[in-house]
């Protein structure tokens, strides 16, 4: 199972009962923090998972929304109790802003490991049994889109391991794709377990114009975040001028991307109400939901190989 939460959902500037835009994610206990605005730690406060497990924070681009509290939660990280080191994973110049940002942090319990990624092509990297990937998107200064998947291994056959005479001392070992000799015999996970079963993923972007690799990049999708920067398809010039994306833009996106599920995040301040302006994505894409501060859910495994 893996846990997602919206912890806010405005663009540009916080506002009364709109935190904004970042989202946790939660896997057997380890969790990846994506951006890190203003007051971001009081919606990971509110929700209640706590913050020593936050394994790693995702950074989508360095405006202020995105970044400006990362002084202040790493100063909370610390304070959690945590010293094992931290990755923070970001585009060019990542070292430059980090370090500017933590002159006010300066003596923190553990090691803090940057992750540069490129913004001219896809990258990947790895958290816990998170597989992160990146692409660059199309904003005006140079900005990330990423996906989460949890892989999942094929079922284990008991019968087949009885069978073949495989004690059972190695079945857990086999079963986390471990191979290994026994009595001169090579033992592989092949001859105990079937073929891979589907895992889930959830692909999240704000700040970014359409664009076919974004649709690409976050195809069938379990969950898909994206900006709603504007609800109502008359706001499209500004939102070409300002390399964001309108509702509707965002649920072609899912729709080409063949995704289950869409939150639309990442509001204007000058939208009070973004849910006049749902059916807009729902006429393109039934399944999306406006984004709300807290906005939680639990994707669940299915038995399906893939």
């Amino acid at each position: 199972m893996l846990e997602v939460c919206l912890l806010g959902c405005g663009g540009m500037v916080p506002l009364p009962g709109r935190r904004l835009t970042s989202v946790l994610l939660r896997q057997n206990g380890r969790m990846i923090l994506v951006d890190c605005g203003e007051g971001t730690q009081v919606g990971i406060k509110l929700l209640g998972w706590g913050f020593k497990s936050i394994d790693a924070l995702c950074i989508t681009h360095y405006h202020a929304d995105h970044i400006a509290g990362l002084p202040g939660f790493l100063l909370t990280l610390g304070n959690s109790g945590r010293t094992d080191p931290f990755t923070i994973f970001g585009p060019p110049p990542l070292a430059y802003v980090v370090n500017a940002l933590s002159v006010i942090a300066p003596q923190l319990p553990f090691d803090i490991q940057l992750e540069e990624l490129s913004d001219q092509r896809k990258s990947e990297g790895r958290i816990a049994e998170f597989i992160i990937n990146a692409i660059p998107v199309d904003h005006i200064i140079p900005c990330l889109a990423y996906s989460f998947e949890i892989k999942r291994a094929g079922k284990f056959d008991r019968s087949r391991a009885e069978e073949q005479g495989i004690p059972i001392k190695f079945w857990s070992l086999l079963q986390r794709g471990v191979s290994l000799e026994y009595e001169g015999r090579k033992l592989t996970p092949e001859m105990v377990v079937g073929p891979p079963r589907k895992g889930l993923k959830v692909t999240y972007c704000t700040d970014s114009r359409p664009t076919p690799e974004l649709a690409a990049f976050a195809e069938n999708s379990d969950l898909l975040i994206l900006e709603g920067m504007y609800g109502d398809d008359i706001m499209q010039d500004k939102a070409v001028e300002r390399k964001h994306m309108i509702f509707s833009e965002a649920a072609t996106v899912a729709a080409r991307s063949k995704s289950k599920e869409l939150w639309l995040t990442h509001f204007s301040p000058s939208m009070k109400e973004p849910e006049n302006f749902l059916e807009f994505a729902r006429e393109i894409f039934p399944d999306t939901v406006i984004g709300s501060d807290l906005l939680t859910t639990r994707l669940k495994f299915f038995d399906t190989e893939m």
